[in-house]
C-alpha cells in the first residue's frame, strides 16, 4: 500500500506505536486506521470547511486528525489515553507543520467533556468511536454543545444499524430514538476491517447526523425517562412497560389514549415526538 504524505501509512502507524510503547487495548477500543484513502473519504463525507471548528473524539495516533487538518478545520481532539495525547501535536508538527496552530489537544474522558472546555465551539463532530461508548459519547456531546451541527462517526456495524433504526423496526430502540431527540441518523457507507491496526473482529459503518429541532415544548429528560422505562420491557405493550412509570397499567393505558395510542402498541412503534406526546399526555391525565 503506498502511504500518502502528510498522512499515516500502515508502516507509520506501526512505528509510532513501537516508538510510545503503544499496545492496542480492547478497554479503550483502540483500532488505528492506517489506510490513507479511508481517511480521506471520511473527511469528505463529513463535508469539512475549511477553518471549521471540528471536534474529534480518540484521535488514537493521529491518522484522521490529519485528514481533517489538511481539509483547513480547526481540530479539537479530544483523547483518554495521555500518552497519545502528548504524542499528537508532535506528529502534526512532523506531518503538517503549517497546521500545527490549527490544532488543539485535550486529554480527557469524552464522556465528562464540558462545553467551557473547548477553545472554540465546535460545529462538526467527527470521529472513530470506541464501539463500547459510542453512542453514550454521541448523546453527550449532542447535549453538552449545541453548536454542533452535524456528525460523521465511524462505529461497529450493529451500532450503526441501531442508531440509524426507523420505528417499527426490530432493532430500533434507545439509541435510535433518543438520537432522534437531536435530529437525523443515516448510515452512509462501510469501513473495511482490513484499514485498522489491529485488525478488529467487528465490522464497521459510517453514520452521518444532521441536527434538527427537538419536539416543540417537550422536556427532554422526561421524554428520555419515558423512553427507558418504554425500552426496559420491550417485548411487553406500552400499557404494561410503562405502568411503573405511570403509576399503573390503568394510568399507563388512560395516558397512551389521551395521546392517541393504543394502549397494546409496544414501545418501538413510537417516533420521538409520540413519547413526546405521551409525557405531555401525563402531565394532563
Amino acid at each position: 500500500m503506498t502511504e500518502t504524505p502528510g498522512l499515516l501509512g500502515a508502516s507509520e502507524i506501526r512505528r509510532l506505536a513501537t516508538a510510545l510503547g503503544v499496545r492496542p487495548t480492547k478497554k479503550l477500543g483502540q483500532n488505528f486506521v492506517h489506510d490513507a484513502n479511508t481517511v480521506r473519504r471520511i473527511v469528505e463525507l463529513a463535508d469539512v470547511r475549511g477553518d471549521e471548528p471540528v471536534l474529534e473524539v480518540g484521535p488514537g495516533l493521529g491518522s484522521l486528525t490529519l485528514g481533517l487538518l489538511a481539509a483547513g478545520a480547526r481540530v479539537s481532539a479530544v483523547e483518554i489515553d495521555p500518552v497519545l495525547a502528548g504524542r499528537l501535536p508532535t506528529t502534526v508538527a512532523e506531518h503538517a507543520p503549517e497546521a500545527a496552530a490549527r490544532l488543539d489537544v485535550l486529554e480527557r474522558d469524552a464522556l465528562r467533556l464540558r462545553a467551557d472546555e473547548l477553545p472554540v465551539e465546535p460545529t462538526a463532530l467527527v470521529a472513530n468511536l470506541p464501539y463500547n461508548v459510542a453512542v453514550p459519547v454521541v448523546l453527550h456531546l449532542l447535549a453538552e454543545l449545541p453548536s454542533l451541527r452535524r456528525a460523521l462517526v465511524m462505529v461497529q456495524t450493529e451500532v450503526a444499524d441501531r442508531m440509524a433504526a426507523e420505528p417499527g423496526s426490530r432493532i430500533y430502540g434507545v439509541p435510535s430514538v433518543k438520537l432522534a431527540w437531536y435530529g437525523r441518523a443515516r448510515k452512509v457507507a462501510s469501513v473495511s476491517r482490513s484499514v485498522f491496526w489491529p485488525v478488529p473482529n467487528v465490522d464497521s459503518s459510517l453514520v452521518a447526523f444532521e441536527r434538527t429541532a427537538p419536539p416543540e415544548g417537550a422536556d427532554r429528560d422526561a421524554v428520555f425517562t419515558a423512553i427507558d422505562a418504554a425500552f426496559a420491557q420491550r417485548r411487553k405493550t406500552l400499557r404494561a412497560a410503562l405502568a411503573s412509570w405511570a403509576g399503573s397499567g390503568e394510568r399507563a393505558a388512560s395516558v397512551l389514549t389521551a395521546a392517541g395510542i393504543d394502549p397494546a402498541t409496544r414501545g418501538e412503534r413510537l417516533t420521538v415526538e409520540q413519547f413526546a406526546e405521551v409525557v405531555a399526555a401525563a402531565a394532563k391525565v
